[in-house]
């Protein structure tokens, strides 16, 4: 099987994740005959420093024209509060998920029973936790207008607007996320208070006859918030508006005790995208001690995107034999134990897939 990837490595430790997780897809290639042809596009601060937008036409078009897109990170500090900075990074990521149709955001947290130790909870609590958060990406407050402060500068507004077209087509996905897992999705909202809330709640109503199948409830978004902590293995499927998806996936990610471990992925109307969900780290870029298996393991997603079950699978078992056999990197190495590099990391990956 020949596939096209746009490779979009970014910001800081960006280039260096995404070349442990493109090592990695070239040894499924050696191993399953298939043939990936990259092309590399800038987006985030380089796309800035380069052309003066983060997300240019020229990276949009490479997007459009491939089969999956493989993306590592985005943002600098020097963007970062810089009144000055009339473009930032982050805005390259939100045109990008709009521009490609990307309305979910995907992440999934399993928790590796070899690093249950390394969680801030504890092991009894998050023994066992596998869910999935859908975060709904191209509505809500960060795209509602009006958006503004008035005339004076001592009051500031935000809109948060939802279509029912919107909705529905994100609850759709995670019902049928739900049906292809353990049958149970929980809509997260604010339903007491929020009126785009109360909208998620009647769609959800009245597309569950569709699922009879899957078990359905809602929950406030602060109890949620607590249960996440309290009882993260009372989840499998969770689907949320914006906003909320945004924190609670934040929330959720502390649970394995590495940002670095966790994936996630981007879907929609056309072209997937897949990539870590930690961000660009850039103390430590140019060090190679970053963790790559969160983007190997987005890799794997993007495999199973592309029908490639198998491949995504072995994958997958790769990461997991890595850490129990402690190649990790500083993130997640135990005291007195070696931490390992980036790139043997992702060295060791490769020779357990081929």
């Amino acid at each position: 099987m020949e596939k096209n990837i746009a490779v979009l490595a970014g910001d800081g430790i960006g280039p260096e994740i995404v070349r442990e997780a493109v090592k990695v897809m070239d040894a499924v290639a050696a191993k399953y005959g298939h043939k990936f042809n990259y092309e590399h596009a800038l987006v985030g601060a380089c796309a800035i420093d380069a052309t003066g937008d983060p997300y240019p036409a020229e990276t949009h078009e490479v997007c459009k024209n491939a089969d999956a897109v493989l993306f590592g990170a985005i943002g600098d500090p020097k963007y970062d509060n810089n009144p000055a900075a009339k473009v930032r990074p982050e805005q390259g990521l939100l045109r990008m998920r709009k521009s490609l149709g990307l309305f979910a955001n995907i992440r999934p947290l399993v928790m590796f029973d070899s690093l249950a130790d390394r969680s801030p909870l504890k092991r009894e609590i998050v023994e066992g936790a596998d869910f999935v958060c859908v975060r709904e990406l191209t509505g809500g407050m960060y795209f509602g207008r009006p958006q503004g402060r008035s005339e004076d500068g001592n009051t500031a507004y935000d809109t948060c607007v939802y279509t029912s077209e919107e909705v529905e087509r994100i609850l759709h996905l995670a019902f049928k996320l739900a049906g292809n897992r353990r049958k149970k999705l929980t809509v997260v909202d604010k339903a007491n208070v929020i009126a785009t809330s109360r909208l998620w709640r009647q769609i959800a109503k009245e597309i569950e006859p569709q699922y009879p199948d899957i078990e359905l409830e809602f929950m406030f978004v602060d109890n949620a918030a607590m249960q996440l902590i309290q009882r993260p293995t009372h989840f499998d499927v969770l689907v949320t508006e914006n906003l909320f998806g945004d924190i609670l996936t934040d929330e959720a990610s502390v649970i394995s005790g590495s940002l670095g471990m966790l994936p996630s992925a981007s879907v929609g109307s056309e072209v997937g995208l897949f990539e870590p969900i930690h961000g660009s780290y850039p103390q430590a870029a140019g060090k190679n001690i970053a963790n790559p298996m969160a983007t190997i393991l987005s890799a794997a997603m993007l495999l199973e995107h592309l029908d490639m079950h198998e491949e995504g699978k072995a994958v997958r078992d790769a990461v997991n034999e890595a850490v129990k056999s402690g190649i990790v990197t500083e993130d997640i190495a135990t005291a007195g134990s070696k931490a390992y590099s980036t790139t043997e990391g992702g060295d060791f990956v490769a020779a357990q897939i081929k």
